[in-house]
């Protein structure tokens, strides 16, 4: 039996059940824990990969288990955390009680996508519309930003449910937008090609150090305009 190639599985497994954890932390609004537990799936979601190709042990199966993780992880968690916003909102749209429902567009949005990806070739050295693990961590950070901030404008915006739906459309049409986004892994160790990476870890740092949680969705908006710059400056 052959135990290194059940080894990438077996993280992707962990990713899932990181998943499966910080869901049960949104029904109880423990959003902190929720967020943390989602950084350890994604965390782990990155070392899967990493270990099929260094044992060189990638399979099929590996494939379609890293996305049926994923679809917890940064799918039905992030759904369902903007359903949670959308029912502890001020009822702009009615108070119909379907209405928090449509936070669940973005794990709609989010299973589209993963299984999109599986079959495009065009994304092994970068990505097509944005990641799931990242558009996760904009959406999980979002209740956090309403518990640690004292700014009442941010208040008034996050609780706004027409804001809550914009925010919804946008992320479940990011995660699909034809939108090519530089890739965060460096392959070759020299600033020359990478200074996108460089650039963008060194804002996310200062970002991070200056505003701690409210970084989080300012960073995700950052890496997606960087991106858009860099390609217009690549057509040119």
């Amino acid at each position: 039996m052959n135990i290194k190639k059940h080894i990438p599985n077996l993280i992707t497994l962990i990713n899932l059940f990181c998943g499966c954890v910080a869901v049960v932390f949104i029904s109880e609004a423990n959003y902190e824990m929720a967020f943390y537990m989602v950084c350890l799936g994604i965390f782990f979601d990155f070392f899967d990969g990493f270990f099929a190709r260094l044992f060189k042990v990638s399979s099929p199966l590996g494939l379609q288990l890293d996305s049926l993780a994923d679809m917890v992880t940064s799918g039905v968690a992030p759904g369902y955390v903007m359903y949670s916003l959308f029912t502890n909102s001020a009822h702009e749209l009615g108070t119909n009680p379907a209405i928090p429902f449509l936070g669940f567009i973005i794990t709609l949005g989010s299973c589209y996508r993963l299984a999109n990806f599986n079959i495009d070739t065009r994304q092994t050295d970068s990505f097509i519309g944005l990641p799931t693990p990242a558009n996760a961590l904009f959406i999980l950070s979002l209740p956090l930003v309403l518990k640690f901030s004292d700014s009442l404008m941010m208040l008034e915006i996050l609780t706004n449910q027409w804001v809550l739906l914009a925010i919804t459309l946008c992320s479940a049409y990011i995660l699909n937008a034809e939108i090519p986004l530089f890739a965060l892994k460096i392959k070759k160790f020299n600033l020359k090609d990478n200074t996108l990476q460089v650039v963008f870890l060194l804002v996310s740092v200062v970002m991070v150090l200056l505003l701690h949680y409210i970084a989080i969705p300012l960073i995700i908006i950052f890496y997606v305009l960087l991106s858009v710059v860099n390609n217009v400056f690549l057509k040119k």
